[in-house]
């Protein structure tokens, strides 16, 4: 069982501490333990109904004085009945969240049908998934998300991912431009680069999709047989980073006809010096504008 802070819990449902402390005070609503040194820490459960309440207050309408006065039974039938309905995104992001620590593959699924339906498979991964996914990273490095609902959340959506890139057609437009995309060896984190194999596919362009973990010889290989317009990748916890830029001036060196886009934590550091053939990308959008050009 997690424990978080009361900065977990604002951070997740976007309820000031200083609120939910209220709440704790006037309600009763929350029960949290207390470190040797007086600090408030709460569990899955109080998490599960902070976000619940969120939901309930936003997009139910439903006043705290309300809330406080129901049951779990009727709170669990009120958010199921929200659930059918279309969220705005911040709402969406607090109900996957929800998903997750549940282990609730139903209700995710659920959420992405009515998402999908009424914005689209690239809005939803643009407005939902990636600031979710942001999220996530620092839970998990807090400590606040295990490795259970970390991986059950990201196989969800590397499922869905990879269902839609099949979906796709696969023809070309007449001034598409070839996109070779790999993962640096040892770097896993994958769903950012399925995705941008979706966008690129979805602009009609070429893509060789090379996946996880490639060995840099295997790279040069690729490079060679196929001489794209462009390498993409996604650096997030790889090279590390006392090794990058010996990396990218190699890159920069090994692959002079192609214009190597980069994006990720790993990467996108302050005052970042990049060879002159390599392009930071700051985030998704960017990515998309670029395949839009």
């Amino acid at each position: 069982m997690a424990i978080y802070s009361i900065k977990d819990l604002e951070n997740l449902s976007g309820i000031k501490a200083h609120t939910l402390r209220i709440w704790e005070q006037r309600y009763g609503i929350l029960t949290p333990s207390r470190t040797e040194t007086n600090i408030r820490t709460y569990t899955d459960e109080e998490l599960k109904r902070v976000l619940n309440i969120a939901l309930l207050q936003d997009k139910g309408g439903f006043k705290i004085s309300a809330i406080a006065n129901m049951s779990e039974a009727e709170m669990a039938s009120h958010i199921l009945h929200l659930s059918e309905s279309q969220f705005d995104f911040p709402e969406q992001i607090q109900a996957l969240t929800l998903a997750m620590l549940d282990l609730n593959e139903a209700k995710f699924q659920l959420l992405t049908k009515n998402m999908i339906h009424a914005h689209g498979f690239e809005s939803y991964m643009l407005h939902v998934i990636y600031p979710f996914m942001r999220r996530l990273g620092g839970l998990w490095l807090s400590g606040s998300v295990g490795p259970a609902q970390e991986h059950f959340i990201s196989h969800l959506i590397r499922q869905k991912l990879i269902a839609n890139i099949d979906s796709q057609d696969l023809s070309l437009k007449p001034d598409s431009k070839k996109f070779l995309l790999y993962l640096p060896e040892g770097e896993l984190h994958e769903i950012g680069l399925l995705f941008a194999n979706y966008v690129f596919r979805a602009r009609k362009h070429s893509v060789v999709y090379l996946g996880q973990s490639l060995p840099y010889e295997e790279l040069q290989l690729a490079y060679e047989i196929h001489q794209p317009d462009y390498i993409f990748s996604v650096f997030t916890s790889e090279p590390n980073a006392e090794l990058i830029d010996d990396y990218l001036v190699q890159m920069a060196q090994d692959f002079p006809k192609s214009q190597v886009l980069l994006t990720g934590y790993q990467i996108l550091q302050p005052d970042r010096k990049v060879p002159a053939n390599i392009k930071l990308l700051s985030d998704f959008q960017a990515m998309i504008d670029l395949a839009n050009a």
